[in-house]
This record gives C-alpha cells, sequence and structure tokens, in this order.
C-alpha cells in the first residue's frame, strides 16, 4: 500500500472501526498526520505569530486539523489492533503513560496475524 493509497482508505473509512489495516496503512496515516501538523503549525505562525519565542503556539488552523483527523486515527489504530488480532478495547493502553504507550508501538509495529482472524479476512491477501 502506497502513501495515497492509505490515506484515501483512512479517509474513506473516517469512523470504521470494523476490519483490519496493514502496518503500511497505518504508518502512512501517521507521516500524513505528521505532514498535516507541520503544515498547519506553520499556516497557523503566518495568521497568528502569538508572543515572541513560544514555539509552541497552536492556533486555529492546527486545532481544527486535529479534531477534524482525531477519529479516522483512532478508526486505524482500532484496525491495526484487529490485524494482530487484538480487541479495539486495548486501545485504551494510550491513557497509560509511557508503558501503555510501548505496548501499543509495539502491536502497531508487529506483523498482523496470517490469514482470517476474527476481525475478518487478511488485507494483504485481499488487495
Amino acid at each position: 500500500m502506497n502513501f495515497q493509497t492509505a490515506v484515501t482508505t483512512c479517509l474513506q473509512k473516517y469512523v470504521g472501526f470494523e476490519g483490519r489495516a496493514r502496518r503500511s496503512e497505518y504508518w502512512w496515516w501517521i507521516l500524513f498526520i505528521i505532514v498535516v501538523d507541520i503544515v498547519a503549525r506553520i499556516l497557523d505562525g503566518i495568521v497568528d505569530p502569538g508572543m515572541p519565542g513560544d514555539m509552541y503556539h497552536y492556533g486555529f488552523i492546527g486545532g481544527f486539523a486535529s479534531l477534524a483527523l482525531l477519529l479516522p486515527s483512532i478508526a486505524v489504530a482500532v484496525r491495526r489492533l484487529h490485524d494482530t488480532a487484538h480487541s479495539g478495547l486495548w486501545y485504551f493502553l494510550v491513557l497509560l503513560p509511557v508503558i501503555g504507550w510501548l505496548v501499543l508501538l509495539y502491536w502497531f509495529v508487529i506483523a498482523g496475524t496470517d490469514g482470517d482472524n476474527r476481525f475478518g479476512p487478511d488485507p494483504k491477501k485481499a488487495g
């Protein structure tokens, strides 16, 4: 899966929590989120530079972009967990600082289960 396909898939499945997501879909989406954040911060800096030395200024454009991409980000993370045969409820580990994030990172990095699992067909074989 390439960058454009991954972003298109995630936007089409805006709040689609069912099914599975390959590693490439998840990590291309993360790259897209990072690029959108950088562009939004640059635009916010142009529109409203904020106070001198305020490097963490986050304006309207960045806030709107983050809010607009929040649900598809959670959805692709849940589908990624499904690919590793974990329930989407495990996403709540994000609420545990450090250890929860590390566990989720591990699950997002490992390969998905081969063949079909209880969450659907293998996305590698489906397309």
